[in-house]
């Protein structure tokens, strides 16, 4: 009985000698939660901003690869509408306009010459003059001028008398414009049958005297006249 007390005892103050963990373990404990409650915190937190930053690179990514390929779309759609007006204008060739071709300008009556002459220095009895009028461009481009009767006269003078004028009795005024090229020249006849004229056609008795008498040859279109073309009656 006396050592079963004694085994009873020793239980009970090995049981009583079990210590208690002291303050500054329980610090460490502390420390050590709260550190890898951080860490937990820090790497959630890092997870999410690497996330972030994936998805933000990828946006980016996309972005620029449809803005870089954004510029290659309006050429894909101009080549098809470049192609389209050959393409139609070789097969309907009648749809497309013809260009308007550049209107000739008129000559500068400063750059034309007017010139009179006859057939022949003198005219025996019962031969009538050829009188001649020509004219010509003296610009460097082809031009426009109007040689039609309503610009001519054929003029002859002897003296301060004149003696005929085609536009006494002419029996129609007209137009007629003719392209000249530079240098180039038009030329128009009138057959003088040895008459004279008066203003209004009206009717004159007396005719040119000849006997080696001399005239006077004028050649005028519009504004211009030519140098006096001298000739013979005789």
């Amino acid at each position: 009985m006396g050592r079963q007390g004694d085994s009873s005892t020793r239980k009970a103050s090995g049981s009583s000698s079990v210590r208690k963990p002291s303050a500054a373990v329980y610090r460490r404990r502390r420390l050590v939660a709260g550190g890898a409650l951080l860490l937990v915190i820090t790497l959630v937190v890092g997870g999410f901003a690497i996330a972030g930053a994936f998805k933000a690179g990828s946006e980016q990514a996309s972005s620029t690869q449809s803005s870089s390929a954004a510029p290659s779309a309006p050429s894909a759609s101009a080549s098809p509408s470049a192609a389209t007006p050959s393409a139609s204008a070789s097969a309907t060739p009648s749809a497309t306009p013809s260009p308007t071709p550049s209107a000739t300008p008129a000559c500068n009556p400063n750059l034309v010459t007017v010139a009179a002459s006859t057939d022949k220095p003198a005219y025996g009895a019962g031969e009538n003059p050829m009188l001649t009028l020509k004219v010509t461009n003296g610009g460097t481009v082809p031009c426009e001028v109007n040689i039609g009767t309503s610009q001519m006269e054929f003029l002859v003078t002897s003296g301060s008398d004149r003696i005929f004028s085609s536009k006494d009795c002419q029996a129609s005024s007209e137009d007629l414009v003719k392209v000249i090229a530079p240098g180039a020249s038009e030329t128009a006849n009138f057959p003088w049958s040895r008459t004279r004229s008066a203003e209004g056609c009206k009717a004159v008795a007396a005719a040119p005297g000849g006997g080696g008498a001399y005239y006077i040859f004028t050649a005028k279109l519009g504004s211009r006249a030519s140098p006096k073309a001298v000739f013979q009656l005789n």
